[in-house]
C-alpha cells in the first residue's frame, strides 16, 4: 500500500539568488580563464555552468489547493502541498494532483428499486482528493474510478429501498431524503478509500418512475392522496354530525326518535361528504310526512 509523504521543498528564491550567482562566476571564470587557462580548468567551469542550468529545471510553483507528487526513477520520494515557489531535485518528475472540491452528477441511472419497479435515478456526490499517493498509484485514474464507483453505489442503493413506503415507519427513496443521503455517502466512501478520495457529500438529484409504468404509478398516488382525504373528510363530518345531534338534545331543540336520528345522521354524512354542493329539498309537512 502506498503512503502519502509529505515532503517540504527549497525556497524558490534562495536557489534563484544562488543559481544566478554561479552563473555569474562561472562566466566570470571562463573570461579570465581565457588564454592562458588550462583545458581541465575550461572543462571544470563548463561543467558548473552546465549542472547551474540544469538546477534552474527543479524551481516549481505550487498554486493553493494543489499538490504536486514527486518520483525519481520510478520511486516515490513525497508529496509537496504548501502553496508558493520551491525547489526540488530536477531529476525527478513531478505530477500536479489538485486537491480542491469537485461535484460529480452521475447520468441518470435506470434500475429497479427493492419490490422490482423501474425508476430512473441520479446523485450528487462532492468530493476531494485526501491522498496523493493512492490517488495516484493504487489506481489508474481517480477521477474515472469515482465516476464508476459512484453509479455502482448508486445502483445498490436503489435496489435497497423502495421507491414509495408502503408501511409506516419504512424507509423509502422518496420519503427519507436524510437517511438515503447518509446511506449513499457511506457506500460511495467504502469504495473511494482505496482511492485516497474523501466523500464530502452525497445526494439523490433525479428520482422517477420509469416512463414505462410513471402514468400507473400517478394514477396510485392519486388514488392514494384521494382516499386520505376521504378518510379525514368522513372523521371531520362524523364528529360534526355527533356534536349537532348532542347540542340539539342539550338544549331541546327537537326530539328525534331513532329513526328520525337515522335519517338526520344520513342528510348530513351526504351534505358534508359530497363532492358536490347539495340541493336541499323544503318540508313544508311535518317531520313524518
Amino acid at each position: 500500500m502506498f503512503q502519502e509523504k509529505i515532503r517540504k521543498g527549497i525556497s524558490g528564491w534562495l536557489m534563484v539568488f544562488v543559481l544566478t550567482a554561479v552563473a555569474i562566476a562561472g562566466i566570470g571564470a571562463l573570461v579570465r580563464l581565457t588564454g592562458d587557462g588550462t583545458p581541465a580548468e575550461f572543462a571544470g567551469v563548463l561543467f558548473v555552468l552546465a549542472l547551474d542550468v540544469a538546477c534552474w529545471f527543479g524551481l516549481i510553483v505550487i498554486n493553493p489547493n494543489t499538490a504536486k507528487a514527486m518520483l525519481l526513477f520510478g520511486d516515490y520520494r513525497g508529496t509537496i502541498k504548501d502553496p508558493g515557489f520551491w525547489w526540488v531535485n530536477p531529476l525527478t518528475v513531478r505530477r500536479t494532483v489538485s486537491l480542491k472540491v469537485r461535484n460529480f452528477e452521475s447520468s441518470k441511472l435506470k434500475v429497479n428499486d427493492h419490490i422490482g419497479n423501474p425508476i430512473e435515478i441520479g446523485a450528487i456526490v462532492v468530493w476531494r482528493v485526501v491522498e496523493t499517493a493512492e490517488a495516484l498509484f493504487l489506481v489508474d485514474d481517480y477521477e474515472h474510478f469515482m465516476h464508476m464507483q459512484t453509479e455502482s453505489a448508486v445502483r445498490i442503493l436503489a435496489t435497497s429501498f423502495p421507491y414509495d413506503a408502503h408501511e409506516e415507519g419504512e424507509i423509502s427513496l422518496r420519503g427519507s431524503g436524510a437517511e438515503v443521503s447518509q446511506r449513499l455517502l457511506e457506500e460511495i466512501q467504502a469504495r473511494l478509500s482505496k482511492a485516497g478520495v474523501e466523500v464530502i457529500e452525497a445526494r439523490i438529484s433525479h428520482l422517477a418512475y420509469a416512463p414505462e409504468i410513471a402514468n400507473a404509478m400517478l394514477r396510485r398516488q392519486q388514488a392514494t392522496a384521494v382516499i386520505a382525504a376521504r378518510q379525514k373528510i368522513v372523521e371531520g363530518a362524523v364528529g360534526m354530525v355527533e356534536m349537532a345531534l348532542d347540542l340539539l338534545s342539550k338544549k331541546n331543540v327537537v326530539t328525534l326518535d331513532e329513526e328520525r336520528k337515522a335519517t338526520m345522521v344520513s342528510n348530513l354524512l351526504v351534505v358534508l361528504c359530497g363532492d358536490k354542493d347539495a340541493q336541499p329539498v323544503v318540508n313544508t309537512g311535518t317531520l313524518y310526512q
